[in-house]
């Protein structure tokens, strides 16, 4: 029963939240109103509601008092409900109904219950879902839909009967106002364009009664905890200027497939323009998207290396007007600098990344691999560290491994390439948390895999 009432309290919450939302972003403009609900705006938004029915407290009742037949298997047919619904449909999906209701609840005459008569007046408050268009399966039940509402309701129950089994009539004519939730479902057939048949199958739980159903009062200090069942057919009437029922309301389906494709439009113009390494080419023309800061690129975004030795042409110039003898600079470069280069490599310069979660470098990347494999053929006697990175995203234990990983396939790499195992060594350093965890391309930058020269 718990578990119950929290189910059924989580789905009236779901249900007034959605509904309240678009009451407050009603549309007020054709466009948006297309883009919120892509439907036309002179459907009708009002109905009423009338029914009538049978209900039944299931409980609680005091010892000797009961409303079902035991010896019926489908029970007695007894109409003691009436109910008169105002609902409002915000789109042809979501709305709110407020609703009046009278029960009469009285022990079943072909039973041996003790007689009891109680009267209740009910007010519910509820949000409403059209199930139908919210699956979008209105097109197949045709003058067939299916309403679910929940919400809730307060009552006045009133014991009115003057019996000997009463110990006085202290009961009689005494209220008390009760208050839970409700739930139910209605399924609907359209007769013309603005009236419907509509059933209805709902249930009630109270957390707040001192009555029993058959009218007598328990003990003040201990709170009951009531249900009830409903079952009732009436008329629906939808009224305003559209000449068909709300309910069934037209869908201009063609105008919000338009706008949602422009809106992925708009939204994949903004990620092909991202530019992860802000070198000024969009990520979508840059076949090198993890270029050095400040280094120039050429139109798609590759670091110019006119005389292809691995080296960006700006960092050999600055290598060379700071670090090289000017008088030799030729020689020494033809030398590869190996100290400077050394330097580079261990600061990091050259890198291979990854995208996220994966352990296989991007292909755009490989050029870092390609640049310590030919470091590794001219420096023969040099070996290296593989240090994997990975960013902030995921635990530090399934971090570490994918770091681990991101190594261990760089380094499969060089040795499919022929170069010595026992030259490479594998180190996993995990999580990166260098850059801002909550910037999708500064993670990019730490999502790679650096060396370090150990001789």
């Amino acid at each position: 029963m718990y578990i119950m009432k929290h189910r059924l309290l989580l789905l009236l919450v779901a249900l007034l939240t959605v509904s309240f939302s678009y009451a407050q972003d009603l549309p007020k403009e054709d466009l948006k109103e297309a883009k919120d609900t892509g439907e036309r705006k002179d459907y009708n938004k009002w109905t009423i509601e009338l029914t009538a029915g049978q209900s039944k407290g299931t409980r609680p009742f005091s010892e000797g008092y009961y409303s079902s037949n035991p010896d019926s298997f489908f029970g007695t047919v007894n109409v003691n409900t009436f109910s008169v619904g105002v609902r409002y449909m915000f789109s042809s999906r979501f709305g709110l109904k407020v609703d009046v209701s009278s029960d009469k609840f009285e022990n079943n005459k072909n039973t041996t219950s003790l007689d009891f008569q109680l009267q209740q007046y009910r007010i519910g408050f509820q949000g409403v879902v059209n199930a139908s268009r919210l699956f979008n399966i209105q097109r197949e039940l045709g003058r067939l839909s299916l309403l679910v509402h929940a919400g809730i309701q307060i009552a006045q129950s009133t014991p009115k009967l003057k019996a000997d089994q009463y110990e006085s009539d202290y009961y009689y004519n005494k209220s008390e106002y009760n208050g839970g939730v409700m739930f139910g479902i209605s399924p609907e057939v359209r007769i013309s364009k603005k009236f419907s048949v509509i059933g209805d199958f709902s249930t009630i739980s109270n957390f707040r009664q001192h009555f029993t159903w058959d009218g007598r009062l328990n003990d003040e200090k201990n709170n009951l905890s009531g249900q009830m069942i409903m079952a009732s057919l009436g008329v629906t009437y939808s009224f305003g200027k559209d000449e068909l029922h709300g309910d069934w309301a037209i869908i201009d389906e063609s105008k919000l497939k338009e706008i949602e494709a422009l809106d992925k439009r708009i939204g994949d113009l903004e990620s092909m323009m991202n530019d992860s390494d802000k070198d000024g080419v969009p990520d979508y023309l840059d076949v090198e998207n993890n270029s050095i800061a400040g280094v120039a690129v050429d139109t798609k975004g590759r670091m110019v290396d006119i005389n292809k030795n691995g080296v960006p042409d700006e960092l050999e110039s600055y290598m060379a007007n700071n670090f090289i003898d000017k008088s030799n600079v030729a020689t020494v470069i033809e030398g590869a600098n190996s100290d400077m280069i050394k330097k580079m490599i261990n600061d990091g310069y050259v890198a291979t990344y990854f995208e996220t979660g994966k352990s296989r470098p991007t292909q755009e990347s490989t050029e870092g691999i390609g640049f310590m494999l030919t470091y590794l053929r001219n420096n023969a006697s040099a070996s290296l560290d593989i240090v994997g990175h990975a960013d902030e995203i995921g635990s530090n234990e399934y971090n570490n491994k994918l770091a681990n990983d991101r190594a261990k396939n760089v380094k499969q790499v060089l040795l499919d390439a022929g170069i010595d195992g026992s030259r490479l060594n594998i180190v996993s350093e995990g999580e990166d948390n260098s850059v801002l965890k909550d910037s999708s391309d500064a993670r990019r930058l730490v999502r790679r895999v650096t060396f370090k020269i150990k001789n």
